[in-house]
């Protein structure tokens, strides 16, 4: 019983940062647009590495350039513009 208890207490705390995070607005444009657009605009892209939710209220983007540079970006979830 007591192993029950500490399993559920134990998935329970893994859930709770899940909880506090805020998901993009209403009004934002879809992930594949925002995706797109990163694409199109990027002329040296090799490959995106990366999309995440930042707290902050935008997309995260790590790509690399043809070059082999690591380059992180944050974009608008609304306008698509980076920030």
């Amino acid at each position: 019983m007591i192993r029950t208890g500490l399993a559920a207490l134990a998935l329970g705390a893994l859930a709770l940062p899940a909880l506090a995070d805020t998901p993009p607005p209403a009004d934002a444009q879809p992930l594949s647009r925002i995706v797109a657009t990163v694409e199109a605009n990027v002329a040296d892209l090799a490959f995106i590495e990366d999309v995440s939710w930042d707290d902050d209220g935008y997309w995260e983007v790590e790509y690399r350039t043809t070059g082999g540079q690591e380059v992180e970006i944050k974009v608008d979830p609304v306008s698509g513009q980076t920030r």
